[in-house]
């Protein structure tokens, strides 16, 4: 990963969308009019979307619909070619957000010990190393890590990587986190355990929250809200509501609610598959 990108991820980003008919509050994040072409491909025409404050949002499509081409823009990671994209009412530049990157591997700097690699953003910000430290040892202790941070990512297990770079993400105090595809690279057993912790962050935090999955299960568990896309040029199929209580568990997956908003989610993605 480049100072660049970390810094983008310490700085700003650029969203992307429909309007949430259901909000009630005003929307935290607003994109209008976002539109973006690789080539001759069209991946979004004129998208408006709505996301609120305080909730989390799974991102799930078709193969190749945008869903991660929809967090880079948000994040700045890539450039619309038109649209405008605010952060209650702000540019991105004006707000802090995090980045989950899904290749864990290539996300943290194995030359550095987890600490420094957590410690890394509030560097880019010039933050002097006492307080570099303190916030590190408060999120630590916020969130109740047990693992030992002076060892460095390779000394560590694929899910203990990846719980560094969400805690390196975290430590700006963001006011968006954005997550793509975080835990595919994971075994299965890790998996679960990273969304376990990925709730248990987001209950402790509040944090507004933007996840890309490709497990539809994963997509519906973790949400407030499901963001359904279409194929290209992406539009969305359909905006989801899950309000099981949290913290969610095993349970959760059996229950009349949660069956039932898969089972829509599949029906509104199997509809949008075959129209390819």
């Amino acid at each position: 990963m480049t100072d660049g990108a970390l810094l983008s991820q310490v700085a700003g980003g650029v969203p992307i969308g429909a309007p949430l008919a259901a909000a009630t509050a005003a929307p935290h994040v607003t994109v209008r009019g976002l539109t973006k072409r690789f080539g001759k491909a069209s991946i979004y025409e004129r998208f408006d979307l709505d996301i609120p404050r305080g909730k989390l949002v799974s991102v799930f499509g078709p193969n190749g619909c945008g869903k991660s081409t929809l967090i880079n823009i948000i994040a700045g990671l890539i450039p619309p070619d038109a649209g405008e994209i605010l952060f209650d009412g702000k540019p991105l530049r004006a707000i802090k957000f995090g980045y989950v990157f899904q290749n864990y591997r290539e996300a943290l700097f194995p030359w550095l010990r987890s600490v420094d690699n957590i410690e890394y953003p509030l560097k880019l910000l010039k933050l002097p190393k006492a307080e570099r430290r303190a916030r590190v040892e408060r999120l630590v202790a916020h969130l109740g890590v047990k693992i030992d941070l002076n060892r460095y990512p390779y000394e560590m297990s694929g899910g203990q990587q990846q719980l560094i770079s969400i805690m390196r993400a975290l430590v700006v105090e963001p006011e968006i986190l954005f997550l793509d595809e975080p835990f595919s690279a994971l075994d299965y057993e890790m998996t679960l355990f990273m969304r376990e912790q990925l709730q248990r962050i987001f209950i402790e935090t509040g944090t507004t929250t933007v996840l890309v999955s490709h497990d539809l299960e994963e997509a519906v568990y973790l949400a407030d809200l499901v963001l359904l896309l279409s194929r290209g040029p992406a539009q969305i199929a359909d905006y989801v509501d899950f309000d099981t209580p949290r913290p969610r568990n095993d349970a959760t997956l059996s229950e009349k609610g949660f069956v039932a908003t898969k089972a829509h989610c599949l029906a509104v993605f199997q509809r949008e598959v075959r129209k390819g």
